[in-house]
């Protein structure tokens, strides 16, 4: 969604859309305060959406790849039934004295299992399907992540994608040939597109976010 230079728009939808709550309004601001990068976490439009999403899927085993802050991950398990889990992975080890104080304060903290390493090695210690699985982790692996995650989601369920429009980088003439990160969104999304198997569609929220349907 693209927004004025003011903010005007964006306050507006703001406005219209449900609050994310005291824990999360918290670890919004340590982020800020605390870490490198924070434009990295979801955020609230998203995180609602996220939850919403949820919400409408009804998903019983949800796998999140790239924890990061735990933000996203909060969201989706807000709006999970009890019993459901949220397999989420991050290969960062640094962020969890981060995340964990979060995790423990949240009342839907039996919802979450938290894992550290490359999903790669992890996701094969994790039985059973997915109804959903949202990827958000190294831009350069888009590709392989899908080709991971893919057999592991169910006929009728869902791959969310985060960050595929890359700042606009997706429709530049030319990227440089050291930007893999780039190199990486745009390979996925055209795999993505090619792929007969699945229903898309990409949407222009903040920077960009695909939803898959695997039918």
């Amino acid at each position: 969604m693209r927004m004025d230079d003011g903010g005007t728009l964006e306050a507006y939808v703001l406005d219209h859309t449900d609050g994310e709550g005291t824990l999360l309004a918290a670890l919004n601001r340590d982020a800020h305060v605390r870490l490198l990068r924070p434009r990295m976490m979801a955020g609230r439009l998203q995180g609602r959406l996220l939850k919403m999403l949820c919400r409408m899927i009804g998903p019983r085993r949800v796998l999140e790849i790239g924890t990061y802050t735990a933000y996203a991950t909060l969201c989706m398990a807000e709006a999970l039934d009890d019993g459901a889990v949220i397999h989420s992975v991050e290969i960062n080890d640094e962020m969890e004295a981060f995340v964990s104080p979060y995790l423990e304060r949240s009342a839907d903290r039996a919802k979450i299992r938290l894992h550290w390493g490359d999903v790669a090695e992890v996701l094969p210690r994790i039985e059973g399907a997915f109804d959903l699985a949202y990827i958000d982790g190294d831009k350069r692996d888009y590709c392989d992540y899908y080709r991971l995650v893919f057999p592991r989601v169910r006929q009728g369920g869902y791959i969310l994608a985060d960050n595929t429009l890359w700042g606009g980088k997706v429709v530049a003439d030319r990227i440089a040939a050291a930007d893999r990160h780039t190199q990486g969104i745009r390979d996925f999304n055209a795999m993505v597109r090619d792929d007969a198997r699945v229903e898309k569609v990409m949407l222009p929220l903040r920077d960009g976010l695909t939803l898959i349907y695997k039918k």
